[in-house]
């Protein structure tokens, strides 16, 4: 039975003791229902993972004494950024979680001419630290150790000037997409639009700013589900998922 993973803000080193954060307390105390002598694993998003013991329980706060430090998953084999446009309801928390748990590096909100989403700066940030939680939540669960990191919301275009990879991609639908790359990239900007698609002209500024079209197949994916299948193509390409 694979052991309970946390994520903790706190640097981690080998002997300390500390107090959880008090969500990750709640979750421990109340739905796991923890108990002083149990076992984990916490890790802190940098990289490795800890051996951890609960040492107290006080309410809902956890204090935890790490052990060892344990290599964790391998990261960011394939260094993949995805820009996407931002889509209504629960349709961008979907994609933060699966491209999460996907492998992806950094995942960057935009604004397009057609997105349907307007946020002011308040609920910018607040709808940030949304999706950093369920990228965390999608880390503790996948094994990784490494957080992706989660953009501030940008323009289309801003994003476009300021992205560089070894291979740059825009998702076209119903495009011709362009020859595969004959080698592995060093790294990837993934490029998704939103639920109307980009219109012909931000296609051609993300091809004037270096992006290859990439297309999918005859059928037309969700803005949520194009991400995924994109992603997985290019982990099985060149990334750790591996071919069939």
């Amino acid at each position: 039975m694979r052991s309970t993973r946390i994520y903790t803000s706190q640097p981690l080193r080998s002997g300390a003791q500390f107090q959880l954060e008090p969500e990750a307390s709640r979750h421990l105390a109340r739905a796991l229902r923890v108990s002083p002598g149990d076992t984990l694993v916490v890790f802190d998003g940098r990289g490795g993972e800890y051996e951890a013991t609960v040492a107290a329980l006080d309410r809902a706060v956890v204090t935890v004494s790490t052990g060892a430090q344990q290599p964790g998953l391998c990261d960011a084999a394939l260094p993949i950024h995805l820009g996407i446009a931002i889509s209504r309801g629960e349709r961008m928390d979907w994609v933060v979680q699966k491209a999460t748990e996907l492998g992806v590096t950094a995942i960057s909100p935009l604004l397009s001419a057609r997105t349907g989403v307007k946020l002011n700066a308040e609920r910018a940030d607040n709808k940030r630290r949304h999706w950093r939680q369920i990228a965390i939540s999608a880390c503790e669960q996948s094994g990784r150790c490494l957080l992706p990191e989660i953009h501030q919301l940008r323009e289309l275009d801003d994003w476009l000037a300021d992205t560089s990879a070894d291979l740059a991609l825009v998702l076209h639908p119903g495009g011709v997409g362009d020859p595969p790359s004959p080698s592995r990239p060093d790294s990837i900007a993934l490029l998704i639009g939103p639920e109307g698609g980009f219109s012909d002209a931000e296609i051609g500024r993300a091809q004037g700013a270096g992006f290859r079209c990439l297309q999918l197949g005859p059928r037309t994916l969700r803005t949520e589900t194009a991400p995924l299948a994109a992603l997985a193509l290019l982990q099985a390409r060149w990334g750790d998922m591996g071919p069939l």
